[in-house]
């Protein structure tokens, strides 16, 4: 059913409920993100999004009590507009067992409409679309770092089954065949290198890569330091002129795009200089799956330039750089607050005038801390699916982590393609130096 047709069927007076345990330190950040999940789970769907809320927070509460989110539909309307979309109105609030109220107020949310100011079409489900779109181009022949367990073996070989890969295996085969009993898998029909450790998986896929044999590398059961030290090695790696950094492709089930964050992987306190890079391989990644003039919000803790906070300092640096062709093909704009880069009420509420404000592609975030953690929050309380690749190396670099389901290992690999593609035709922009 399509995301209309899941808010035609809401009716007013109608009940919603989701009740959890309240965790150590729970507050108004956990009560909202409850009833985010109560709204999200009846009304799921990449097209349904919350154009608003007035929720207050009254106390926090007990660690371990039982906590109820609740919510009665106050309102059901047509939005105006060839959509014929509608927007509903939520009276909700949360209390504890003994009825005590923690959190009250309203959510209002409404189909997203079929286009984006400035953005063309909506992608729901866009990773899911991006696996299909990507395997149109062929399989990539790919080194597979030293995946000796399940999780890494598997996501292998549903990239390979979707057509995406053509993987060369990097791993003492002995770890390897172990794993592939354990997994129940057959790995006769794919080529394996016999290697003594995982170091030296590492050292022997880039040395494919350099010698033509492979147009791109995924991390297997290694850990992420000792397959980057063989990437980044100056003598015998696969850097490039440009700082090699991390984007996370985010499919968030309320907001009406893809969302990339850089970066929140590897660059722990990056200077104004490597931001730059950071920002020019992600608009070159944002262009090969399609964005042709990606809007990049240039994440701080406020929208105005202070001295004080050099975050703000960069940011006013990154978006004149980008006046002078030294970052090219997309719109920058910042100092902005996360809210004022996703929620166009917010940018209009602390009247900014923008662009990029409300409708960002891309959050370049100040350093790793914010950038994991805006990703990661996304992932878990939002319930984004979360696609990543190391960029600015000579070929694409699918990162993935022992967390990662088969979902995410199958879209990092699209991404993967899809860079490799772009490079292949020259359609990534080369900016002024």
């Amino acid at each position: 059913m399509t995301a209309d047709g899941l808010l035609q069927d809401i009716a007013a007076g109608e009940r919603l409920d989701l009740a959890d345990t309240a965790p150590d330190g729970a507050g108004s950040a956990w009560l909202g993100a409850l009833l985010g999940e109560m709204v999200a789970r009846r009304l799921p769907g990449r097209q349904v999004r919350w154009t608003s809320e007035g929720l207050s927070f009254v106390t926090a509460p007990d660690p371990g009590s039982r906590v109820e989110a609740m919510a009665e539909v106050a309102a059901s309307d047509p939005v105006p507009g060839p959509a014929a979309a509608r927007r509903v109105t939520l009276d909700c609030h949360c209390r504890d067992a003994g009825g005590r109220v923690l959190m009250q107020g309203r959510i209002v949310v409404e189909a997203a409409p079929p286009t984006v100011a400035g953005d063309g079409p909506a992608r729901p489900h866009f990773l899911h679309d991006l696996v299909q779109r990507a395997a149109g181009f062929g399989p990539m022949r790919l080194g597979v770092v030293h995946p000796v367990d399940a999780a890494a073996l598997q996501g292998m070989a549903d990239a390979a089954a979707a057509g995406l890969i053509d993987p060369v295996i990097y791993a003492p085969r002995h770890k390897l065949d172990a794993a592939a009993e354990a997994a129940g898998l057959d790995l006769g029909g794919f080529d394996r290198k016999d290697v003594p450790h995982s170091h030296a998986a590492a050292e022997a896929a880039v040395a494919a890569v350099r010698d033509g044999g492979l147009a791109g590398l995924m991390k297997g059961s290694l850990h992420t330091d000792e397959l980057m030290a063989a990437v980044v090695d100056r003598r015998d790696g696969l850097c490039t002129d440009r700082r090699i950094s991390h984007a996370f492709c985010l499919d968030v089930p309320l907001y009406p795009r893809p969302l990339f964050v850089a970066d929140a992987a590897i660059n722990i306190a990056p200077d104004l200089m490597q931001k730059r890079d950071i920002a020019r391989n992600t608009i070159d990644l944002a262009h090969a799956v399609g964005i042709a003039e990606p809007k990049v919000a240039i994440l701080a803790a406020v929208e105005t330039v202070n001295p004080r906070m050099p975050a703000t300092l960069d940011a006013a640096a990154l978006c004149k750089m980008a006046d002078r062709g030294q970052i090219a093909g997309a719109l920058l704009d910042g100092p902005l607050a996360f809210d004022n880069a996703v929620s166009v009420a917010a940018a209009e509420t602390k009247h900014i005038r923008s662009p990029v404000a409300g409708q960002a592609d891309i959050l370049l975030v100040p350093d790793i801390e914010a950038g994991n953690m805006v990703a990661k929050q996304l992932e878990y309380l939002a319930g984004a699916e979360a696609a990543g690749l190391v960029l600015g190396a000579s070929v694409p670099v699918v990162l993935t982590s022992r967390a990662d389901g088969p979902a995410a290992r199958l879209a990092s690999c699209a991404l993967a393609v899809m860079l490799a593609h772009a490079r292949s035709q020259g359609m990534l922009v080369k900016p002024a130096d």
